[in-house]
Protein backbone atom coordinates (compact mmCIF):
# COMPACT_ATOMS: atom_id res chain seq x y z
CA UNK A 1 0.00 0.00 0.00
CA UNK A 2 3.02 2.49 0.92
CA UNK A 3 4.60 1.86 -2.61
CA UNK A 4 1.23 2.62 -4.26
CA UNK A 5 0.40 5.65 -2.27
CA UNK A 6 3.84 7.15 -3.57
CA UNK A 7 3.28 6.64 -7.29
CA UNK A 8 0.01 8.48 -6.60
CA UNK A 9 1.03 11.34 -4.22
CA UNK A 10 3.80 13.23 -5.74
CA UNK A 11 1.61 15.92 -6.36
CA UNK A 12 2.73 15.64 -10.44
CA UNK A 13 -0.81 15.11 -11.49
CA UNK A 14 -3.80 17.05 -10.70
CA UNK A 15 -5.84 15.39 -8.25
CA UNK A 16 -3.87 12.40 -7.54
CA UNK A 17 -4.98 10.46 -4.55
CA UNK A 18 -3.86 7.59 -2.51
CA UNK A 19 -4.75 4.04 -2.29
CA UNK A 20 -7.98 3.27 -0.02
CA UNK A 21 -8.03 7.39 -0.29
CA UNK A 22 -11.58 7.42 2.33
CA UNK A 23 -10.28 5.24 5.00
CA UNK A 24 -7.41 6.90 5.12
CA UNK A 25 -8.52 10.09 5.21
CA UNK A 26 -11.39 9.21 7.51
CA UNK A 27 -8.21 7.96 10.03
CA UNK A 28 -5.73 11.27 9.69
CA UNK A 29 -9.51 13.12 10.72
CA UNK A 30 -9.98 11.09 13.58
CA UNK A 31 -6.34 11.18 14.78
CA UNK A 32 -6.75 15.23 14.47
CA UNK A 33 -9.85 15.08 16.42
CA UNK A 34 -8.02 13.41 19.00
CA UNK A 35 -5.53 16.06 19.42
CA UNK A 36 -8.61 19.32 19.02
CA UNK A 37 -10.79 17.24 21.24
CA UNK A 38 -8.03 17.53 23.98
CA UNK A 39 -7.45 21.08 23.15
CA UNK A 40 -10.92 22.34 23.62
CA UNK A 41 -12.22 19.45 26.53
CA UNK A 42 -11.10 21.60 29.14
CA UNK A 43 -12.31 25.17 28.89
CA UNK A 44 -16.36 24.01 29.66
CA UNK A 45 -14.46 22.68 33.09
CA UNK A 46 -12.36 25.93 34.13
CA UNK A 47 -14.78 27.36 36.86
CA UNK A 48 -15.17 23.70 38.25
CA UNK A 49 -10.63 23.13 38.23
CA UNK A 50 -10.84 26.63 39.71
CA UNK A 51 -12.70 25.70 42.86
CA UNK A 52 -11.42 22.46 42.82
CA UNK A 53 -7.57 23.78 43.63
CA UNK A 54 -8.45 27.25 44.89
CA UNK A 55 -6.65 28.32 41.62
CA UNK A 56 -6.87 32.04 40.66
CA UNK A 57 -7.35 33.44 37.36
CA UNK A 58 -3.54 32.82 36.53
CA UNK A 59 -3.22 29.36 37.19
CA UNK A 60 -6.69 28.32 35.76
CA UNK A 61 -5.56 30.27 32.31
CA UNK A 62 -2.49 28.09 32.63
CA UNK A 63 -4.67 24.94 32.50
CA UNK A 64 -6.29 26.54 29.73
CA UNK A 65 -3.39 27.44 27.36
CA UNK A 66 -1.24 24.26 28.79
CA UNK A 67 -2.20 21.58 26.05
CA UNK A 68 -1.85 24.69 23.80
CA UNK A 69 1.20 25.55 25.14
CA UNK A 70 3.02 22.00 24.43
CA UNK A 71 1.41 21.93 21.12
CA UNK A 72 2.90 24.94 19.58
CA UNK A 73 5.87 24.42 21.34
CA UNK A 74 6.42 21.23 19.58
CA UNK A 75 5.45 21.23 16.08
CA UNK A 76 8.17 22.23 14.76
CA UNK A 77 10.43 20.02 15.80
CA UNK A 78 8.24 16.98 15.83
CA UNK A 79 6.99 17.43 11.81
CA UNK A 80 10.85 17.79 11.11
CA UNK A 81 11.45 14.19 12.73
CA UNK A 82 8.65 12.81 11.37
CA UNK A 83 9.81 14.09 7.51
CA UNK A 84 12.78 12.61 8.73
CA UNK A 85 12.12 9.27 10.66
CA UNK A 86 8.80 8.13 9.25
CA UNK A 87 5.16 9.78 9.90
CA UNK A 88 3.27 7.25 10.67
CA UNK A 89 5.09 6.28 13.65
CA UNK A 90 4.93 9.58 14.65
CA UNK A 91 1.28 9.31 14.83
CA UNK A 92 0.85 5.68 16.59
CA UNK A 93 3.67 7.03 19.31
CA UNK A 94 1.40 10.48 19.56
CA UNK A 95 -1.75 8.64 20.01
CA UNK A 96 -0.10 6.28 22.54
CA UNK A 97 1.53 9.20 24.64
CA UNK A 98 -1.94 11.27 24.36
CA UNK A 99 -3.30 7.89 26.74
CA UNK A 100 -1.10 8.57 30.02
CA UNK A 101 -1.12 11.97 29.48
CA UNK A 102 -4.84 12.03 29.88
CA UNK A 103 -4.60 9.97 32.94
CA UNK A 104 -2.36 11.56 34.63
CA UNK A 105 -4.72 14.47 33.81
CA UNK A 106 -7.37 12.99 35.52
CA UNK A 107 -6.14 12.18 38.67
CA UNK A 108 -3.95 15.39 39.32
CA UNK A 109 -3.67 16.16 42.70
CA UNK A 110 -2.70 19.91 42.56
CA UNK A 111 -3.09 22.59 39.83
CA UNK A 112 0.84 22.32 38.63
CA UNK A 113 0.19 18.70 38.01
CA UNK A 114 -2.57 19.37 35.85
CA UNK A 115 -0.70 22.04 33.69
CA UNK A 116 2.03 19.34 33.71
CA UNK A 117 -0.54 16.95 32.00
CA UNK A 118 -1.45 19.00 29.78
CA UNK A 119 1.48 20.48 28.41
CA UNK A 120 2.54 16.56 27.95
CA UNK A 121 -0.81 15.96 26.17
CA UNK A 122 0.13 18.83 23.87
CA UNK A 123 3.88 17.14 23.18
CA UNK A 124 1.94 13.97 22.47
CA UNK A 125 -0.90 16.11 20.10
CA UNK A 126 2.60 17.77 18.09
CA UNK A 127 4.20 14.14 17.66
CA UNK A 128 0.60 13.24 15.97
CA UNK A 129 -1.46 16.18 14.81
CA UNK A 130 0.63 18.05 12.13
CA UNK A 131 1.66 14.91 10.59
CA UNK A 132 -1.46 14.48 9.60
CA UNK A 133 -1.55 17.51 7.64
CA UNK A 134 2.03 16.11 6.04
CA UNK A 135 0.27 13.17 5.38
CA UNK A 136 -2.66 14.62 3.21
CA UNK A 137 0.26 16.88 1.59
CA UNK A 138 2.12 13.52 0.60
CA UNK A 139 -0.89 11.58 -0.12
CA UNK A 140 -3.17 14.03 -2.05
CA UNK A 141 -2.30 16.41 -4.94
CA UNK A 142 -4.43 19.09 -6.56
CA UNK A 143 -8.12 20.10 -6.37
CA UNK A 144 -8.10 16.57 -4.26
CA UNK A 145 -5.77 18.04 -1.61
CA UNK A 146 -7.86 21.16 -1.10
CA UNK A 147 -10.88 19.56 -0.82
CA UNK A 148 -9.01 16.97 2.13
CA UNK A 149 -7.92 19.80 3.38
CA UNK A 150 -11.06 21.42 3.75
CA UNK A 151 -12.79 18.26 5.49
CA UNK A 152 -9.97 17.98 7.47
CA UNK A 153 -10.24 21.40 9.08
CA UNK A 154 -13.88 21.42 8.92
CA UNK A 155 -14.37 17.95 10.76
CA UNK A 156 -11.29 18.50 13.18
CA UNK A 157 -12.38 21.80 14.14
CA UNK A 158 -15.83 20.70 14.70
CA UNK A 159 -14.95 17.90 17.04
CA UNK A 160 -12.79 20.66 18.92
CA UNK A 161 -15.89 22.82 19.32
CA UNK A 162 -17.68 19.82 20.39
CA UNK A 163 -14.99 19.49 22.57
CA UNK A 164 -17.14 22.00 25.59
CA UNK A 165 -20.47 20.23 25.18
CA UNK A 166 -19.52 16.75 25.39
CA UNK A 167 -17.01 18.16 28.80
CA UNK A 168 -20.50 19.56 29.97
CA UNK A 169 -22.41 16.39 29.63
CA UNK A 170 -19.79 14.68 31.79
CA UNK A 171 -19.71 17.50 34.44
CA UNK A 172 -23.39 16.67 34.95
CA UNK A 173 -22.54 13.32 36.56
CA UNK A 174 -19.03 13.44 37.27
CA UNK A 175 -16.40 15.39 38.61
CA UNK A 176 -14.04 17.44 36.03
CA UNK A 177 -11.55 15.16 36.36
CA UNK A 178 -13.81 13.26 33.90
CA UNK A 179 -13.33 16.03 30.86
CA UNK A 180 -9.62 14.91 30.66
CA UNK A 181 -10.06 10.70 30.90
CA UNK A 182 -12.38 10.68 28.22
CA UNK A 183 -10.07 11.01 25.12
CA UNK A 184 -8.05 7.91 26.76
CA UNK A 185 -10.59 5.22 24.71
CA UNK A 186 -10.46 7.36 21.90
CA UNK A 187 -6.82 7.88 21.67
CA UNK A 188 -6.14 3.92 21.39
CA UNK A 189 -8.74 3.72 18.96
CA UNK A 190 -7.09 6.63 16.57
CA UNK A 191 -3.77 4.43 17.23
CA UNK A 192 -4.82 1.07 16.04
CA UNK A 193 -6.46 2.50 12.73
CA UNK A 194 -3.36 4.55 12.35
CA UNK A 195 -1.23 1.29 12.41
CA UNK A 196 -3.64 -0.33 10.23
CA UNK A 197 -4.58 1.97 7.68
CA UNK A 198 -2.04 4.58 7.17
CA UNK A 199 0.41 4.11 4.60
CA UNK A 200 4.17 4.39 5.88
CA UNK A 201 7.03 5.82 4.35
CA UNK A 202 5.84 7.70 1.60
CA UNK A 203 7.60 10.55 0.21
CA UNK A 204 9.67 11.43 2.94
CA UNK A 205 13.20 13.02 3.43
CA UNK A 206 16.72 11.79 4.26
CA UNK A 207 17.86 14.68 5.05
CA UNK A 208 19.45 14.58 8.84
CA UNK A 209 16.97 16.70 11.49
CA UNK A 210 18.49 20.07 12.98
CA UNK A 211 17.88 19.19 16.66
CA UNK A 212 19.71 22.12 17.96
CA UNK A 213 17.42 24.30 15.95
CA UNK A 214 14.24 21.94 17.41
CA UNK A 215 15.07 22.73 20.89
CA UNK A 216 15.41 25.98 20.39
CA UNK A 217 12.04 26.40 18.93
CA UNK A 218 10.66 24.68 22.10
CA UNK A 219 12.08 27.24 24.08
CA UNK A 220 11.24 30.27 22.03
CA UNK A 221 7.99 29.27 22.02
CA UNK A 222 7.30 28.00 25.52
CA UNK A 223 8.84 30.67 27.27
CA UNK A 224 6.82 33.19 25.08
CA UNK A 225 3.83 31.72 26.46
CA UNK A 226 4.50 31.03 29.71
CA UNK A 227 5.48 35.14 29.63
CA UNK A 228 2.28 36.31 28.32
CA UNK A 229 0.45 34.34 31.08
CA UNK A 230 2.11 35.05 34.14
CA UNK A 231 2.95 38.85 33.01
CA UNK A 232 -0.90 40.14 34.72
CA UNK A 233 -0.34 37.52 38.06
CA UNK A 234 0.85 40.28 41.08
CA UNK A 235 4.49 40.09 42.10
CA UNK A 236 5.77 38.36 39.18
CA UNK A 237 6.80 40.71 36.87
CA UNK A 238 10.25 40.19 37.40
CA UNK A 239 9.63 36.44 36.33
CA UNK A 240 7.34 37.60 33.33
CA UNK A 241 10.20 40.12 32.03
CA UNK A 242 13.27 37.13 32.51
CA UNK A 243 11.14 34.69 30.51
CA UNK A 244 10.42 37.31 27.74
CA UNK A 245 14.50 37.87 28.10
CA UNK A 246 14.37 34.26 27.52
CA UNK A 247 12.46 34.18 24.38
CA UNK A 248 13.63 36.93 22.63
CA UNK A 249 17.37 35.23 23.14
CA UNK A 250 15.90 32.06 22.02
CA UNK A 251 14.11 33.86 18.72
CA UNK A 252 17.49 35.11 17.85
CA UNK A 253 19.27 32.38 18.09
CA UNK A 254 16.91 29.95 16.12
CA UNK A 255 17.18 32.74 13.10
CA UNK A 256 20.56 32.56 13.24
CA UNK A 257 20.96 29.20 13.43
CA UNK A 258 18.51 28.36 10.37
CA UNK A 259 20.41 30.60 8.13
CA UNK A 260 23.52 28.68 9.36
CA UNK A 261 22.21 24.51 9.21
CA UNK A 262 22.46 22.53 6.46
CA UNK A 263 19.49 21.44 5.97
CA UNK A 264 17.76 24.17 8.35
CA UNK A 265 14.77 22.88 10.73
CA UNK A 266 12.89 25.63 9.14
CA UNK A 267 13.69 26.97 5.96
CA UNK A 268 13.90 30.79 5.74
CA UNK A 269 14.13 31.12 2.09
CA UNK A 270 10.32 29.12 1.80
CA UNK A 271 9.49 31.01 4.51
CA UNK A 272 9.75 34.21 2.91
CA UNK A 273 7.47 33.39 0.07
CA UNK A 274 4.46 35.49 0.65
CA UNK A 275 1.78 32.93 -0.53
CA UNK A 276 3.66 31.19 3.12
CA UNK A 277 4.22 33.38 5.76
CA UNK A 278 1.28 35.61 5.57
CA UNK A 279 -1.10 32.70 5.34
CA UNK A 280 1.00 31.62 8.46
CA UNK A 281 -0.41 34.81 10.18
CA UNK A 282 -3.52 34.97 9.00
CA UNK A 283 -4.46 31.63 10.43
CA UNK A 284 -2.54 32.46 13.83
CA UNK A 285 -5.03 35.38 14.12
CA UNK A 286 -8.22 33.50 12.77
CA UNK A 287 -7.42 30.68 14.73
CA UNK A 288 -5.99 32.45 17.86
CA UNK A 289 -9.51 34.13 17.42
CA UNK A 290 -11.60 30.69 17.77
CA UNK A 291 -9.49 29.38 21.00
CA UNK A 292 -9.66 32.57 22.49
CA UNK A 293 -13.88 33.47 21.84
CA UNK A 294 -14.29 29.80 23.18
CA UNK A 295 -12.45 30.50 25.90
CA UNK A 296 -13.95 33.60 27.10
CA UNK A 297 -17.74 32.73 26.13
CA UNK A 298 -17.16 29.17 28.01
CA UNK A 299 -16.13 31.00 31.67
CA UNK A 300 -18.92 34.22 30.66
CA UNK A 301 -22.03 31.78 30.42
CA UNK A 302 -21.34 30.31 33.22
CA UNK A 303 -20.11 32.72 35.57
CA UNK A 304 -22.02 35.87 34.06
CA UNK A 305 -25.52 33.83 33.00
CA UNK A 306 -25.42 30.89 35.38
CA UNK A 307 -25.66 27.94 32.47
CA UNK A 308 -25.05 24.14 33.85
CA UNK A 309 -22.14 22.79 32.19
CA UNK A 310 -24.23 20.61 30.10
CA UNK A 311 -25.83 24.23 29.12
CA UNK A 312 -22.83 26.15 28.73
CA UNK A 313 -21.76 22.80 26.10
CA UNK A 314 -24.72 23.35 23.93
CA UNK A 315 -24.38 26.70 23.69
CA UNK A 316 -21.27 26.19 21.28
CA UNK A 317 -23.09 24.53 18.76
CA UNK A 318 -24.25 27.63 16.41
CA UNK A 319 -20.19 27.59 16.17
CA UNK A 320 -19.94 23.67 15.11
CA UNK A 321 -22.70 23.99 12.77
CA UNK A 322 -21.41 27.25 10.96
CA UNK A 323 -17.52 25.68 10.74
CA UNK A 324 -18.48 22.15 9.35
CA UNK A 325 -21.41 23.60 6.90
CA UNK A 326 -19.14 26.01 5.53
CA UNK A 327 -15.56 24.76 5.50
CA UNK A 328 -15.95 22.49 2.75
CA UNK A 329 -17.55 25.28 0.63
CA UNK A 330 -14.69 27.38 1.32
CA UNK A 331 -12.53 24.63 -0.87
CA UNK A 332 -14.09 25.67 -4.19
CA UNK A 333 -14.30 29.33 -3.31
CA UNK A 334 -10.42 28.75 -3.05
CA UNK A 335 -10.78 27.06 -6.37
CA UNK A 336 -13.08 29.74 -7.79
CA UNK A 337 -11.80 33.01 -6.27
CA UNK A 338 -8.35 32.21 -4.36
CA UNK A 339 -7.09 32.46 -0.97
CA UNK A 340 -6.77 36.07 -0.16
CA UNK A 341 -10.53 36.74 -1.22
CA UNK A 342 -11.91 33.78 0.68
CA UNK A 343 -9.48 34.56 4.08
CA UNK A 344 -10.70 38.25 3.61
CA UNK A 345 -14.54 37.09 4.16
CA UNK A 346 -13.29 34.70 6.70
CA UNK A 347 -11.96 38.06 8.49
CA UNK A 348 -15.12 39.66 8.20
CA UNK A 349 -16.88 37.49 10.07
CA UNK A 350 -14.84 37.08 13.32
CA UNK A 351 -15.07 40.88 13.43
CA UNK A 352 -18.72 40.97 13.04
CA UNK A 353 -18.87 38.10 15.88
CA UNK A 354 -15.92 40.12 17.80
CA UNK A 355 -18.58 43.21 17.74
CA UNK A 356 -21.41 40.64 18.96
CA UNK A 357 -19.52 39.80 21.72
CA UNK A 358 -18.43 43.44 22.61
CA UNK A 359 -21.47 44.93 22.42
CA UNK A 360 -24.69 42.72 22.76
CA UNK A 361 -23.14 39.69 25.37
CA UNK A 362 -24.49 41.42 28.64
CA UNK A 363 -25.49 39.83 32.49
CA UNK A 364 -28.63 39.40 30.91
CA UNK A 365 -28.35 38.57 27.36
CA UNK A 366 -30.56 36.09 25.81
CA UNK A 367 -29.36 32.92 24.12
CA UNK A 368 -29.95 33.43 20.60
CA UNK A 369 -27.11 36.39 20.94
CA UNK A 370 -24.70 34.09 22.52
CA UNK A 371 -25.38 32.13 20.06
CA UNK A 372 -25.05 33.95 17.48
CA UNK A 373 -21.51 35.40 18.21
CA UNK A 374 -20.79 31.56 18.19
CA UNK A 375 -22.17 31.05 15.12
CA UNK A 376 -20.22 33.92 13.25
CA UNK A 377 -16.65 33.42 14.68
CA UNK A 378 -17.18 29.63 13.62
CA UNK A 379 -18.04 30.49 10.06
CA UNK A 380 -15.03 33.10 9.93
CA UNK A 381 -12.96 29.54 10.81
CA UNK A 382 -14.47 28.07 8.42
CA UNK A 383 -13.57 30.12 5.35
CA UNK A 384 -10.78 31.16 6.50
CA UNK A 385 -8.74 27.87 7.88
CA UNK A 386 -8.59 25.69 4.54
CA UNK A 387 -7.14 28.65 2.42
CA UNK A 388 -4.78 29.27 5.41
CA UNK A 389 -3.74 25.71 5.61
CA UNK A 390 -3.49 25.40 1.40
CA UNK A 391 -1.51 27.93 1.03
CA UNK A 392 0.83 27.05 3.46
CA UNK A 393 1.22 23.37 1.88
CA UNK A 394 1.32 24.68 -1.32
CA UNK A 395 4.51 27.15 -0.72
CA UNK A 396 6.45 24.33 -0.11
CA UNK A 397 8.38 21.10 -1.32
CA UNK A 398 6.25 17.87 -0.58
CA UNK A 399 9.71 16.54 1.19
CA UNK A 400 9.43 19.06 3.31
CA UNK A 401 5.87 18.79 3.85
CA UNK A 402 6.23 18.52 8.07
CA UNK A 403 7.37 22.24 7.99
CA UNK A 404 4.42 23.09 6.06
CA UNK A 405 2.20 21.82 8.34
CA UNK A 406 4.11 22.50 11.23
CA UNK A 407 3.32 25.79 10.60
CA UNK A 408 -0.10 25.00 10.39
CA UNK A 409 -0.34 23.60 13.51
CA UNK A 410 1.67 26.38 14.86
CA UNK A 411 -0.64 28.98 13.32
CA UNK A 412 -3.84 27.35 15.11
CA UNK A 413 -1.70 26.35 18.36
CA UNK A 414 0.60 29.19 18.90
CA UNK A 415 -2.48 31.15 17.67
CA UNK A 416 -4.39 29.79 20.26
CA UNK A 417 -1.97 29.72 23.00
CA UNK A 418 -0.72 33.27 22.07
CA UNK A 419 -4.69 35.19 21.70
CA UNK A 420 -5.61 33.00 24.59
CA UNK A 421 -2.79 33.91 26.67
CA UNK A 422 -3.24 37.56 26.13
CA UNK A 423 -7.46 36.95 26.50
CA UNK A 424 -6.48 36.06 29.47
CA UNK A 425 -4.37 38.07 30.92
CA UNK A 426 -6.43 40.84 29.93
CA UNK A 427 -9.10 38.88 31.80
CA UNK A 428 -7.39 38.61 34.47
CA UNK A 429 -6.23 42.72 34.78
CA UNK A 430 -9.64 43.89 33.55
CA UNK A 431 -11.52 41.60 36.27
CA UNK A 432 -9.11 42.39 38.69
CA UNK A 433 -9.32 46.37 38.32
CA UNK A 434 -12.86 46.80 37.84
CA UNK A 435 -13.55 44.34 41.00
CA UNK A 436 -10.90 46.88 43.00
CA UNK A 437 -12.81 49.82 42.25
CA UNK A 438 -16.18 48.15 43.34
CA UNK A 439 -13.93 47.27 46.83
CA UNK A 440 -12.90 51.26 46.78
CA UNK A 441 -16.72 52.52 46.13
CA UNK A 442 -18.31 50.65 48.61
CA UNK A 443 -19.28 51.69 51.99
CA UNK A 444 -17.80 49.03 53.79
CA UNK A 445 -14.71 49.35 52.19
CA UNK A 446 -12.47 50.16 55.02
CA UNK A 447 -13.61 47.00 57.05
CA UNK A 448 -12.56 44.60 54.00
CA UNK A 449 -9.22 43.12 55.24
CA UNK A 450 -6.36 43.13 52.50
CA UNK A 451 -6.46 39.32 52.41
CA UNK A 452 -10.38 39.13 51.70
CA UNK A 453 -9.80 42.09 48.50
CA UNK A 454 -7.22 39.73 47.72
CA UNK A 455 -9.60 36.28 47.34
CA UNK A 456 -12.23 39.01 45.29
CA UNK A 457 -9.97 40.14 42.76
CA UNK A 458 -7.73 37.15 42.65
CA UNK A 459 -10.49 35.09 39.94
CA UNK A 460 -14.32 35.00 39.78
CA UNK A 461 -14.07 30.88 41.42
CA UNK A 462 -12.01 32.63 43.96
CA UNK A 463 -14.70 35.54 44.47
CA UNK A 464 -17.51 33.22 44.33
CA UNK A 465 -15.88 30.74 47.52
CA UNK A 466 -15.55 33.84 49.37
CA UNK A 467 -18.84 34.77 49.19
CA UNK A 468 -20.09 31.65 50.80
CA UNK A 469 -18.18 32.62 53.84
CA UNK A 470 -19.75 35.61 53.74
CA UNK A 471 -23.62 34.83 53.49
CA UNK A 472 -25.00 38.54 54.51
CA UNK A 473 -23.23 40.19 51.32
CA UNK A 474 -23.43 36.82 49.08
CA UNK A 475 -25.53 39.05 46.47
CA UNK A 476 -23.09 41.91 46.63
CA UNK A 477 -19.91 39.77 46.18
CA UNK A 478 -21.63 38.03 43.22
CA UNK A 479 -22.99 40.95 41.60
CA UNK A 480 -19.41 42.82 41.62
CA UNK A 481 -17.79 39.53 40.42
CA UNK A 482 -19.89 39.33 37.59
CA UNK A 483 -19.84 42.62 36.25
CA UNK A 484 -15.92 42.61 36.69
CA UNK A 485 -16.16 39.81 34.85
CA UNK A 486 -17.99 41.99 32.19
CA UNK A 487 -15.53 44.31 32.22
CA UNK A 488 -12.24 41.62 31.90
CA UNK A 489 -14.57 40.52 28.74
CA UNK A 490 -14.84 43.57 27.44
CA UNK A 491 -10.89 43.89 27.03
CA UNK A 492 -10.43 40.61 25.57
CA UNK A 493 -13.13 41.00 22.41
CA UNK A 494 -11.62 44.53 21.76
CA UNK A 495 -8.05 42.93 21.56
CA UNK A 496 -10.14 40.18 19.13
CA UNK A 497 -11.49 42.42 17.16
CA UNK A 498 -8.18 44.88 17.10
CA UNK A 499 -6.19 41.32 16.02
CA UNK A 500 -8.47 40.23 13.28
CA UNK A 501 -8.26 44.49 11.19
CA UNK A 502 -4.57 43.92 11.70
CA UNK A 503 -4.92 40.83 10.01
CA UNK A 504 -7.19 42.12 7.78
CA UNK A 505 -5.26 44.69 6.68
CA UNK A 506 -2.16 42.62 6.19
CA UNK A 507 -4.10 39.80 3.78
CA UNK A 508 -5.72 42.72 1.50
CA UNK A 509 -2.25 44.51 0.99
CA UNK A 510 0.27 41.55 0.77
CA UNK A 511 -1.13 38.33 0.25
CA UNK A 512 -1.55 38.22 -3.74
CA UNK A 513 -4.72 37.86 -6.04
CA UNK A 514 -6.23 34.93 -7.76
CA UNK A 515 -3.92 35.06 -10.96
CA UNK A 516 -1.10 36.46 -9.04
CA UNK A 517 -1.50 33.38 -6.62
CA UNK A 518 -1.11 30.77 -9.12
CA UNK A 519 1.49 32.02 -10.32
CA UNK A 520 3.53 32.30 -7.65
CA UNK A 521 2.31 28.50 -6.38
CA UNK A 522 3.26 27.54 -10.15
CA UNK A 523 7.07 29.01 -9.72
CA UNK A 524 7.96 27.70 -6.38
CA UNK A 525 7.16 24.34 -7.78
CA UNK A 526 9.71 24.37 -10.47
CA UNK A 527 12.12 26.32 -8.34
CA UNK A 528 12.10 23.47 -5.94
CA UNK A 529 11.62 20.61 -8.82
CA UNK A 530 14.85 22.10 -9.82
CA UNK A 531 16.72 22.06 -6.89
CA UNK A 532 15.77 18.65 -6.05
Amino acid sequence: MASSASATAGGSEPGASPARAGAVLATLIAVAGVANLNLSVANVALPDIGKAFDAGQTGVDLVAVGYSLGLAASVLYLGAVGDRYGRKQMLVLGMALSIPASILAAVAPSIEVLFGARVLGGVAAGMAYPTTLALITALWSGANRTRSIALWSALGGGIAALGPLLAGGLLEFFDWWSVFLVTAPLAAIAMVLAWRIVPAHVNETTDPVDHIGGVLSIVMVGTLILAINIAPEPGKAATAAGLAIVAVAAIAAFLWRQRRAKPPLYDLEVAARRTFWVAALAGIIVFGSLMGAMFIGQQFVQNVLGYSTLDAGLAILPGVFGMVIVAPRSAKLVEARGSRFTLLLGYCFCFLAFLVMLFLWEDNVAYPVVGLGYLLVGIGVGLAGTPASRSLTGSVPVKRAGMASGTADLQRDLGGAILQSIFGALLTAGYAASFSQSIAASPNSSEISQKVQNELTKSFSSAAETAKQYPEYAHQIIAAAQQSFLDGGDWTYTAGAIAVLVGAVVVFFLFPRHEDELALLKSYRAEDAGAG
